[in-house]
């Protein structure tokens, strides 16, 4: 299997397709070029079975009755934007070939094995949903493989409470599972270790778009110091101002929705960034990562030029004769900084020069 760990320097940048390809083959591989050409790390797709996810009587949410109508079930819609294992072959030699990473979020136990086992993904996405979904977790667990786990709609004990069924999954393959025996493996040193080594929290708010009052970016330093695991932001927001903060408040996932025109028809296209937007935010998120620097406080090499430009030292304000004492009257503080630092001022005061000196010459 391979392996996946979120870099600490370089944040992992995701081009949420989803569902924007409107269950066309084509719209999808357009998405895939949008991604690359962005420089996006990974575009992500949705991969499940609509008939198993859900039910007939389920109804839509209502940015869904917004964006689609109120005319057809949930089920009806989710149809339609299906993909088949034949579509997802094809999709993710489609990414080999323009050398970006293939990821999706699988919403049923086939989807997992479809996307752990025949293509091998690096890292499976849990999505906000699915967090609750406790024979899903241990499913998706039981693969080995690392996991983005978003945790928007949740509180901090349902994250637990999901974690615990990871760790479990994890670490105790053979073992039956219920509640006391996922506590168990979530307070084990061989369970918390699993989780630090693949598991990162995405801060999330489930609503498209997100209301820039409901976003609560504190939320993942409060994640952070509770679970100690890496901390990512999947982000609904309008516009790329979020996402980018997020990444100066520490996440080292981004993960937006993007899609080609958000006048397509569909659920999520309304919500998502169209293509030059999403190339400002990964040009706006890599900009940030660099400007964060190592975190000691020292002049930049390229402030070094200007500190004998900027900075001043002590120069003699009037004539001085050799042996006059240097007063408050006789001495001033100008540019450049290449002479005694002014910080020296009062070491100065009442002592005797030791030669004459010129008005504004050094001291």
């Amino acid at each position: 299997m391979r392996c996946f760990r979120v870099s600490r320097q370089n944040t992992f940048i995701i081009a949420e397709a989803g569902v924007n390809h409107n269950g066309s083959l084509k719209l999808a591989k357009q998405l895939v070029d949008v991604a690359v050409a962005a420089g996006a790390d990974a575009v992500k797709f949705q991969t499940f079975q609509a008939e198993k996810v859900v039910s007939c009587f389920a109804p839509k949410a209502e940015y869904q009755c917004r964006t689609t109508g109120a005319g057809e079930s949930q089920l009806e819609m989710v149809r339609k934007l299906e993909l088949s294992a034949e579509q997802h072959a094809e999709l993710v030699g489609y990414c080999r070939q323009k050398g970006i990473q293939f990821l999706s979020t699988p919403f049923d136990q086939e989807s997992v094995d479809l996307l752990s086992c025949r293509f091998d993904l690096p890292l499976l996405k849990i999505p906000s949903g699915e967090i609750t979904n406790g024979p899903l977790l241990l499913h998706i667990a039981r693969t080995g493989k690392p996991v983005l786990l978003s945790t928007g709609m949740s509180a901090l004990g349902e994250v637990e409470t999901a974690l615990s069924v990871l760790a479990f999954g994890y670490t105790r393959p053979e073992e039956e599972p219920s509640l006391a025996a996922f506590q168990a493996a979530y307070a084990s040193a061989e369970g918390q270790q699993a989780l630090q080594q693949k598991v990162t929290l995405l801060h999330c708010t489930t609503e498209y778009p997100a209301h820039f009052t409901d976003v609560n970016l504190r939320a993942m330093d409060t994640l952070r110091a509770a679970f100690g695991l890496p901390m990512g932001y999947s982000d609904h927001t309008p516009g790329i101002a979020v996402p980018v903060a997020a990444v100066a408040r520490g996440a080292t996932v981004i993960e937006k929705h993007f899609t080609l025109d958000r006048k397509l028809p569909g659920p999520d296209h309304r919500a998502s960034l169209e293509p030059d937007e999403l190339k400002q935010m990964v040009q706006a998120v890599r900009q940030v990562e660099q400007a964060l620097g190592n975190g000691i406080k020292a002049p930049a090499p390229s402030e070094i030029k200007n500190m004998l430009v900027a900075r001043r030292s002590l120069v003699a304000s009037r004539a001085i004769n050799k042996g006059e004492q240097f007063t408050l009257a006789n001495l001033a503080v100008k540019r450049p900084g290449t002479g005694a630092s002014p910080m020296l001022y009062w070491d100065c005061l009442g002592k005797r020069a030791v030669k004459n000196y010129l008005p504004d010459e050094q001291i």
